[in-house]
């Protein structure tokens, strides 16, 4: 299907951003953390649990629950409720089906929420149970969990290339430095490339500040309709053109490319706007080899040649190329499923003149990515969006 013949996302508003403070363990179950981030919603559209006719989910952690069993926890009457399991693509995703269900009038006020805790031993369970697939290819050979596989990537694209470990540096110490201003980053201290470079190997050529941090928190924002965010007085931010695309490129023996690269001429058309109109981005950052993917993929550069794109912006909030403004997963932390919901959160803050952080000046356009679902070898799930500056305070 081509742009010309898909609706826009007319009349659609953005609202709310809402980010559950992260912690780097919590005794506390996702469902709890999921109902704070309901309640931060519902305390900052001013409204009450009556008004939300429409709920989209995304935790690793809810099993044995299920979003509708989340419903009666919560205490929330919903007409339209997803469940959407694509970890770093959840955000993106819930955005699409929440703005559609408001344009066909399946619900009018969707609270898209996120949330994971993070016991002491419930990353590693996560991964052990995560997907059978992975569990049957890298288990018998005593590999589990994303570093070995990242660290692949990070060597092939390297050795065929000539990024180097200095040019993912530079992304990483400047989320850093983003990170520095924005409240709810876990890491709190600035980092130099010195540091970044003589950091402890984890799986060589990844090293410790190349590899996310998992935490527990969530995230969350509201779809609504602009008539609805403007009676209510809510800032918002408006939909420009959305992507989304699974199991892209299976023929690729390394993944090299995402989803991004299939969709991208599309997106532009939907949003009436190219990559070069974008006042900030907000990649999906596991890895900085995945934020370098997702930097050509969407045609900021040409593949391949992310390094020189690098070398020639500064990334932080106040210079050129905006990227990752809060810090990103690097230096915020993952928390699980959440984690897919950071980027877009911190773009509508940005958007409605609502930073926690370092204001990008006059931003107007931002272009939010995800990426999930990291199987044996790959990432299986994609998206993005183009959103604009609506309504603001």
């Amino acid at each position: 299907m081509t742009s010309r013949r898909r609706a826009d996302y007319r009349g659609v508003a953005v609202a709310v951003p809402v980010t559950i403070p992260y912690v780097r363990y919590s005794t506390k179950s996702a469902h709890w953390w999921i109902a704070r981030a309901l309640a931060g919603l519902l305390e900052g559209a001013g409204i009450s649990k009556a008004d939300v006719d429409g709920v989209c989910v995304s935790g690793f952690l809810l099993f044995p629950d299920t979003a509708v069993g989340l419903m009666q926890h919560l205490g929330v009457t919903p007409r339209w409720l997803d469940h959407i399991p694509m970890g770093g693509n959840s955000g993106v995703v819930a955005l699409r089906r929440a703005a559609r269900a408001v344009q066909a009038g399946d619900a009018e006020v969707v609270a898209c929420l996120a949330g994971d805790t993070n016991h002491v031993d419930s990353f590693r369970q996560t991964v052990a149970s995560f997907s059978q697939f992975a569990r049957d290819a890298v288990y018998p050979y005593g590999s589990g969990g994303p570093n070995a596989s990242f660290a692949f990537l990070t060597d092939y694209v390297m050795r065929t290339t000539g990024i180097t470990r200095e040019d993912y540096g530079k992304l990483c110490v400047a989320q850093r430095t983003n990170a520095l201003s924005f409240p709810h980053a876990l890491f709190k201290k600035p980092l130099t490339l010195g540091e970044y470079l003589s950091a402890r190997p984890i799986a060589e050529p990844l090293h410790l500040f190349d590899c996310v941090m998992p935490c527990a928190g969530a995230e969350a924002f509201l779809v609504t309709t602009e008539e609805r965010a403007k009676s209510w007085s809510l800032p918002f931010a408006r939909i420009l053109g959305t992507i989304e695309r699974h199991n892209a490129y299976p023929e690729d023996p390394i993944q090299y490319r995402g989803g991004w690269a299939m969709d991208r001429d599309d997106l532009y058309a939907q949003a009436g706007v190219g990559p070069e109109d974008m006042d900030l981005v907000q990649v999906y950052d596991d890895y900085p080899v995945i934020s370098a993917m997702q930097l050509e993929d969407l045609g900021f550069c040409p593949k391949g040649e992310a390094q020189a794109f690098i070398r020639s912006h500064t990334f932080n909030n106040e210079g050129s190329f905006p990227l990752n403004t809060s810090g990103g997963q690097l230096s915020v932390g993952q928390a699980g499923a959440a984690g897919g919901y950071l980027g877009l959160v911190e773009a509508l803050r940005q958007l409605t003149g609502r930073p926690l952080g370092v204001a990008v000046p006059d931003a107007e356009h931002a272009l939010v990515s995800g990426f999930g679902m990291i199987n044996y070898d790959r990432g299986l799930c994609s998206g993005a969006a183009v959103l604009s500056r609506g309504s603001v305070a």
